[in-house]
């Protein structure tokens, strides 16, 4: 949870985290149909877990992925996707970006009542595809997921998301969207900020930090999400511009901010950079380096599931390293 330029917000001596979590399978993947969205208690650098964000069944989705909390001391905005439809059988990919809100309270309870989910931004089907709810592969399917809040130095508020160009009907069409809030408080669709059609299908959990008088977007994706012929590694990719508008520059000139060593390619994703320049991310397959093996039982055993240690970038400009310590 954090305030609405990004930092951390205290919360009873630490800070509120929220994450996606899912009842213990002998699958690891079968996450993806039945995840929720918790929340934790961040103290003295462990993370206490507190329990499911939203009462059950009270998401229009079958369903909940990643999103953001944004609170301003009283009131929490959780922006969240609601995946699949509620009460359907088969879980689909359908994905819709709302919001509700809640106020903050000094207890372990965290929230009051949450407001009715709210439709926030909605796929145009000309700039931003919305045809996304087919069933198919993890890293195959078609997005609009993610929503990232920022509020730019200048007071723009922008909700950034994860979609797919309806202009490039590419197999690999992958675009990091943008909506701005108006003046009336609703948020319009603008044209996608980065876009990798030919390129990715997928530009996970986009979000912007301002250091130094710019603005750093970033974003994670995963190996198996590049066309082929593109031999480029799961990991963290940036870009850095003067202003949200751009144009944008591809940090270190390919994007690439970090990425898993080469023995261990699969042990971290879904990195998220905060203000002071520290990196959180999610611990996936720890231990392993054939991706086959994520499918049988041994593979299975490996599989994190929890936070992972977190890093500390360094940024000069157009170039992103690991500060000191951290390689």
């Amino acid at each position: 949870m954090a305030t609405a330029e990004g930092s951390p917000f205290p919360w009873r001596g630490g800070e509120l985290w929220f994450a996606l979590a899912a009842p213990v399978h002998d699958d690891p993947e079968v996450r993806h149909g039945v995840a929720r969205i918790h929340h934790f208690h961040r103290i003295g650098g462990r993370f206490e877990h507190l329990g499911a964000t939203f009462p059950m069944d009270f998401t229009p989705g079958s369903r909940e992925w990643s999103g953001c909390a944004v609170t301003d001391g009283q009131d929490v905005t959780l922006y969240f996707t609601a995946t699949g439809a509620r009460g359907e059988v088969a879980p689909s990919f359908l994905q819709r970006i709302f919001a509700a809100t809640a106020q903050l309270q000094d207890s372990v309870e965290a929230f009051s009542d949450w407001s009715e989910p709210v439709e926030v931004v909605r796929p145009d089907g000309v700039v931003y595809m919305d045809e996304h709810e087919a069933t198919g592969r993890i890293g195959e399917i078609k997005a609009f997921r993610d929503p990232g809040f920022c509020r730019t130095s200048t007071g723009v508020d922008c909700l950034l998301f994860t979609a797919s160009s309806a202009e490039g009907r590419d197999s690999h069409n992958g675009v990091i969207g943008c909506a701005v809030r108006d003046g009336e408080g609703m948020f319009r669709i603008q044209a996608p900020l980065v876009e990798a059609v030919g390129t990715n299908n997928e530009l996970e959990r986009p979000h912007l930090i301002e250091h130094a008088g710019r603005c750093y977007l970033f974003w994670s994706t995963q190996a198996f999400a590049f066309a082929p012929g593109i031999d480029a590694p799961t990991g963290l990719y940036g870009a850095v511009a003067d202003d949200l508008f751009g144009p944008w520059r591809l940090l270190n000139g390919h994007g690439l901010v970090l990425a898993n060593p080469e023995t261990e390619p699969f042990q971290c994703y879904s990195w998220w950079v905060l203000p002071d320049l520290s990196v959180g991310g999610f611990v996936d397959y720890w231990g392993i380096k054939d991706a086959l093996a994520r499918e049988k039982p041994e593979g299975r055993r490996h599989f994190g599931g929890t936070f992972a240690p977190f890093l500390q970038l360094q940024l000069d400009g157009d170039v992103a390293t690991l500060a000191d310590g951290y390689a």
